[in-house]
């Protein structure tokens, strides 16, 4: 059991890693484009923005799902990759259709893979919010210099 959460904390680690690294390089592409997030640019610009922010994340949210189904297969505890990303994506997403199972031995990894993609689809869902409310303020702070 020590062993099957020692993987667990690694797999974890470097999703956690993945994200906060892949979330600087949003906010890195966001900030040399700028001028796409000004209030006085359309709406179509503004929402390529955040478009560009949402694709980021499923980017960031890929990753971390293979790096799960890839941990899956070299432990032996899925026998192909097909079924080890179709495990994966179910359990990070946690959907958990229950129709693939892991070995019992492995079942505290899936569990933890689980809660793992819960909290980062939440810090995901709150960098979106944020992002599509900065653009929000500066458009109304732009309307209000227009109209005084």
């Amino acid at each position: 059991m020590i062993e099957h959460l020692a993987i667990a904390s690694l797999l974890v680690t470097l999703t956690v890693t993945v994200h906060f690294f892949g979330l600087i390089v949003l906010l890195r592409v966001l900030r040399s484009q700028a001028h796409a997030l000004q209030a006085h640019q359309s709406p179509m610009r503004q929402g390529a923005a955040i478009v560009l922010v949402v694709l980021g994340l499923v980017a960031m949210h890929t990753v971390e799902v293979w790096l799960y189904a890839l941990a899956y297969l070299a432990v032996g505890a899925l026998g192909d990759l097909e079924t080890a990303l179709y495990f994966s994506t179910a359990s990070f997403t946690t959907i958990g259709y229950g129709d693939v199972v892991l070995d019992r031995t492995w079942r505290l990894v899936a569990a933890i893979e689980g809660a793992n993609g819960l909290l980062l689809f939440g810090w995901s869902t709150a960098f979106l919010v944020a992002i599509t409310s900065r653009v929000r303020v500066l458009e109304h702070d732009w309307l209000e210099r227009q109209a005084g």
